[in-house]
């Protein structure tokens, strides 16, 4: 006979406090596992613990990633009364009956028992409050509705008008079951009610009642329809491919959100965007990061959030500060922008993946209506969701599950998560899913549907970096020159090739080959930059696999003949030129007295304006300066962006670290060692009151302990306010401490005296 059939006697029952003791310590520590909200604070005793398994917010927090055959078995013991009086498993396997093998039920029995839900060996008792976790009305699972189908019941819906869809939306969102006069007999049939009834979208159960129907509900709230009564799994449709193409697809979505992010950077430096009273990123300022990187409003709602949360853009003072006199706080990149834009491509892809993996926020819901009927607004709170992390795991997983190359629709991965969690169907309605794995396909952690090598690796904690690494193509060293002066890269550039080509060129089409346009705006930007025209013929020639147009030599000897003819340096500004005609000429233009020019030599004049304004204002009159140091050296005056030095981190919704199994280990021996304090004989006990008396008792008995080597059970209460009996073997006392060897713990521990409660020998 086993130490759980002892403790059930000859009745067959046990409470939850006996049978937990009865548990081998590898079972608790399982159930603590999997219910960790029952070690915060840590219990004093397994009474405590079961106490606190049976509280309904336990109860239903444990039961959450229950799936839907389970919760039919949670159903089934409630209509047996399971919930009242201990029951035998042969009277639950009846109820089921063929609806599920018994081998399936009894591992579901198993699961509950994982999680102290139901207790007991040879007759099972039910948690009282385990009733509430069904999330659907108890009964339904044994009497299959004959219910319209989807698509019948999605036309009728259509068919209705705004009260009668109030109505049913009423039902759906609070309870199904509704009284009302007008479910009598003999009421007019144009009512609400009963045109309702007459769809088969209410059904009638008295002459004051109604019920909504569970898959009109599940349609109204945009769940996907799943029927209780089944205890089988959904099959997921899915469709072959081969994992080549899906990798492809995935690194090429990758290097999009790559360039689109630095794009991003890049806007923001050069003009920080204000932040909203209410937080967040204003529609007009996402409208003119859009317009300048060309995309549209939502995929830059996705871009600024995914950079928000890796921390390359954030809410502050931005150095050097925008001219603003409404707001004091502008969204801009961060110090770590600059070294994320400098590392290699899998690095900064992986910073970005797992940012969004651990985002405890839904961007898919920007732009859509919150309670009060206004628009969500990018990097606002209304976008926050401490779930999001973990319902984004779950949908992943479940592809994770399937082949290489294998994907399923957003629809049939809606039913068969709806399946696994019921109670968090309301979460992953088919919009839901869809939106998820839309933000992974732009990640390019999924490609044609199907979970890419880095996203599996993303998933399954594997070097997610490394798989990208090799999923992208390798860079390239070399671009063709077209005779219309455009540049085709035939793939991703090298680092230093790509960063000299988006100076010299500007980009006219991204993708596998992206297309740049040389024009004699980018030349003279290569020029301003410190570039010579020798210098862009030697890296033309010597970087093109097509022979250089003849076009482009002219047009690039043609710009830098005209560029740097006149040359500004600081004054607060000067402009010299070896031409004095052409100063003369500058002179006499209106620009000079916009500019406050004053000519100091036939080939030297000053202004009192900055140096990037003279300079601006000269090329905006039709002239072509150049910008130089204080030694005759062209120097690049570009505007560098905005940074915010300082990061002011925004308080996350995360959800708390979950214990070790080490700590969990730990925690079943001192509850072990809990009940033993509480069960050993106890003579001479002593306990403080705060008194000087009674505390010099307390010394002295353990005093006592020490000299003639008995244990003794005190009472201590830590820095966190619980108290706790232990059994202890004193071994010195003094300087305001007690060192006992704690046999719970296998080590010596150190209790201050001010905080020993009690204490009494151990026979």
């Amino acid at each position: 006979m086993t130490a759980t059939d002892r403790a059930e006697g000859d009745t067959g029952t046990q409470s939850l406090a006996a049978w937990l003791t009865a548990l081998p310590d590898p079972a608790l520590v399982e159930l603590l596992r999997l219910r960790p909200d029952l070690t915060v604070p840590p219990p004093a005793s397994l009474n405590v613990l079961a106490n606190r398994a049976v509280q309904r917010a336990s109860v239903l927090r444990a039961a959450d990633d229950l799936d839907t055959l389970v919760l039919a078995v949670i159903e089934s013991l409630a209509l047996i009364d399971a919930h009242v009086s201990a029951v035998n498993p042969a009277a639950l396997i009846g109820v089921i009956g063929d609806r599920a093998p018994v081998r399936v039920v009894e591992a579901a029995l198993d699961t509950l028992k994982a999680r102290a839900l139901i207790w007991g060996n040879k007759r099972i008792q039910l948690v009282p409050t385990a009733r509430d976790v069904v999330p659907w009305p108890i009964g339904r699972s044994l009497e299959p509705e004959e219910a319209l189908a989807p698509d019948d019941i999605a036309a009728a819906l259509a068919q209705l008008d705004p009260p009668q869809r109030s109505l049913l939306e009423r039902l759906a969102n609070t309870a199904p079951i509704g009284r009302t006069k007008d479910a009598a007999p003999g009421t007019p049939a144009d009512r609400p009610v009963q045109r309702l009834l007459a769809m088969r979208l209410l059904t009638w159960i008295d002459e004051q009642t109604v019920e909504l129907p569970h898959h009109v509900g599940q349609l109204l709230r945009g769940e996907p329809i799943t029927d209780p009564s089944s205890m089988t799994a959904p099959v997921l449709q899915t469709r072959k491919g081969k994992p080549k193409e899906a990798n492809d697809v995935g690194a090429g979505e990758a290097l999009e959100v790559l360039r689109h992010c630095a794009d991003v950077i890049e806007a923001l430096g050069d003009l920080p965007a204000p932040t909203l009273r209410a937080g967040g990123m204003g529609v007009r300022e996402l409208r003119r990061i859009a317009k300048r990187i060309g995309v549209d409003d939502e995929r830059v709602s996705f871009l600024v959030e995914l950079l928000a949360g890796a921390g390359l853009i954030v809410s502050g003072s931005p150095v050097p500060a925008p001219i603003s006199d409404t707001v004091d706080d502008f969204w801009a990149p961060t110090a770590a922008a600059d070294g994320w834009l400098e590392a290699p491509t899998a690095r900064r892809w992986a910073t970005l993946a797992e940012a969004w993996l651990d985002l405890p926020r839904r961007p898919w819901l920007i732009g859509m209506r919150d309670a009060n009927d206004k628009p969500i607004a990018a990097l606002s709170d209304e976008v926050r969701s401490a779930v999001a992390p973990r319902d984004r795991k779950l949908i992943l997983s479940v592809l994770a599950e399937l082949s290489r190359g294998e994907s399923a629709d957003a629809a049939d991965l809606s039913r068969a998560i709806a399946w696994r969690r019921p109670r968090w169907a309301q979460r992953f309605t088919f919009g839901a899913v869809e939106a998820t794995l839309a933000e992974a396909s732009a990640l390019g952690l999924v490609g044609r549907g199907a979970l890419t090598s880095p996203g599996r690796a993303l998933v399954h904690g594997g070097d997610a970096e490394a798989e990208m690494d090799a999923a992208l193509p390798p860079p390239i060293d070399h671009v063709l020159l077209q005779a219309d002066l455009t540049v085709v890269a035939p793939g991703p550039l090298t680092a230093d090739l790509q960063s000299r080509i988006s100076l010299i060129a500007d980009l006219e089409s991204a993708g596998a080959a992206a297309v740049y346009r040389i024009s004699e705006t980018s030349v003279r930007r290569a020029l301003d930059a410190g570039m010579s025209a020798s210098e862009l013929h030697a890296l033309f020639s010597g970087k093109s696999r097509t022979p250089v147009p003849q076009s482009l030599t002219y047009l690039v000897d043609d710009v830098a003949r005209r560029h740097g003819q006149l040359r500004a340096g600081v004054a607060s500004s000067f402009i010299r030129c070896e031409d004095p005609a052409l100063l003369a000429q500058l002179l006499a233009s209106p620009v000079a007295e916009d500019l406050a020019l004053r000519g100091l030599a036939p080939t030297v004049a000053i202004s009192q304006a900055p140096l990037s304004e003279v300079l601006s204002q000269l090329r905006s009159a039709g002239f072509a300066p150049a910008g130089e140091d204080s030694a005759g050296v062209i120097v690049d005056v570009r505007p560098h962006g905005a940074r915010i030095a300082t990061r002011r981190l925004r308080p996350q919704l995360r959800a708390p670290a979950l214990p070790s199994d080490e700590q969990l280990d730990l925690l079943v021996r001192e509850l072990r060692a809990g009940d033993h304090a509480a069960s050993v004989n106890l003579t001479g006990g002593v306990r403080s009151d705060g008194s000087r008396a009674s505390s010099a008792a307390t010394v002295a008995l353990l005093q006592l302990a020490v000299r003639v080597r008995r244990s003794v059970s005190i009472g201590y209460v830590d820095a966190a306010g619980t108290a706790t009996n232990r059994v202890v073997e004193p071994v010195k006392v003094g300087g305001g401490q007690l060192d006992a060897f704690d046999p719970a713990t296998g080590a010596v521990r150190h209790f201050t005296l001010h905080r020993i409660s009690s204490v009494a020998l151990v026979d």
